[in-house]
């Protein structure tokens, strides 16, 4: 077994301790951008990364599986409908099918992966100590989900450290544990750089929390808006034609987009060691099994035995609509097989009960795909 899939299925003991749950911009958004955002938005423009050259399978029921569960996906993608994309990749083989899988859709906190990535990649390099003493005060407030605020309004500011910061950015989704973490590391230009360095084509990275959401809105981004409802209030004082070529604008080509196949890829790429040692990995996607936010949706498909270490991201409303509404992560068997999932919904009125049970749906397919194969085409 490699030492990523022995963690998980034993709950060894972090390194980092585990806790609980921080170009075109102007018609658009509204909002002058300015070279960062075009550059976020070039991000994506590669084609996403290169297909793994999948291991040869001439068993029969090997094929047949593949089959199956080509056609479950298709047939879940066709009937929960709208901008909605599924992939699923193989790590051991390579293999990957999928429903939409190369469609840009927004990441929302998704991308929150990528900054602890780009955080845990540099302490590798010596270039961060994970364990350095970090405070985070009412300037580092951001907006939405941010369960650390009450604890900075309570005493003013939170004395911890980037270790502690990734644990809440992953484990609760706060916005402003990521935000610190993301100021910490360079800003958003240093995740892209991480990005590119590491060949994960297919995968933008935004401005950061405040502009997008803002802009998401069709507002400005005022640093009042992280206290009270400034932000609520304010935006809705917006007109709604304002909200509406905003909001559209934004999933028309999402900023902080990316493709599912791109983000099950990277995932496969981080579990497999390809992207930091297997020590570190084995740390990260341990953080990202004990993730609190989204405990129905991939993860409420799972079976016995079964570990799920995902990352959730959830959008703005507006006129009834939801833009992002996604749950990414890397499914365990109890044999240590692996399979790296990403289930994105680029934007849709359906149900937050219905878009739990879809994904419920797709995890429960990976795993009749892995109970399905032979003995020997498993790991």
């Amino acid at each position: 077994m490699k030492p990523t899939r022995l963690i998980l299925s034993a709950s060894a003991a972090l390194a980092l301790t585990a806790c609980g749950t921080a170009e075109n911009p102007s018609p658009p958004f509204g909002v002058e951008w300015g070279e960062e955002m075009r550059e976020a938005q070039q991000q994506a423009k590669a084609p996403a990364i290169a297909t793994p050259t999948p291991t040869p399978a001439p068993d029969p029921q090997v094929v047949q599986a593949r089959e199956e569960l080509g056609d479950k996906l298709e047939a879940i993608g066709e009937e929960f409908g709208g901008t909605l994309g599924i992939a699923v990749v193989d790590i051991d083989t390579g293999w990957s099918t999928g429903f939409n899988e190369t469609a840009l859709l927004p990441q929302q906190s998704v991308s929150k992966t990528w900054v602890t990535l780009t955080a845990l990649t540099l302490a590798e390099k010596g270039l961060l100590n994970l364990d350095a003493p970090i405070r985070v005060s009412r300037d580092d407030l951001t907006l939405f989900h941010q369960p650390i605020r009450k604890e900075i309004l309570r005493n003013g500011a939170v004395e911890t450290t980037v270790g502690e910061l990734i644990e809440r950015a992953i484990q609760q989704s706060d916005n402003t544990a990521n935000n610190a973490i993301l100021q910490r590391v360079g800003g958003p230009r240093a995740v892209r750089a991480m990005l590119r360095e590491q060949g994960l084509d297919g995968i933008r990275f935004g401005p950061g929390e405040k502009l997008m959401q803002a802009a998401i809105a069709g507002m400005e981004w005022d640093d009042s808006y992280s206290y009270e409802n400034n932000f609520y209030d304010a935006r809705d004082l917006v007109p709604d034609r304002v909200r509406k070529r905003a909001f559209e604008g934004y999933l028309a080509d999402p900023v902080d987009g990316a493709r599912p196949i791109a983000i099950a890829r990277a995932l496969a790429a981080i579990e497999r060691g390809e992207v930091l040692s297997p020590r570190r990995a084995e740390e990260f996607l341990t953080i990202m099994s004990n993730t609190r936010s989204g405990p129905r949706r991939l993860k409420g498909g799972r079976s016995e035995g079964w570990v799920v270490s995902h990352k959730t991201g959830t959008g703005q409303f507006w006129n009834g609509q939801q833009s992002g509404y996604n749950d990414v992560g890397v499914l365990f068997a109890p044999d240590s097989s692996a399979y790296a999932v990403a289930v994105m919904i680029g934007v849709t009125k359906r149900s937050t009960i219905e878009r739990m049970q879809m994904m419920q749906e797709v995890t429960r397919a990976v795993i009749a795909f892995h109970e399905a194969l032979p003995e020997q085409g498993k790991s």
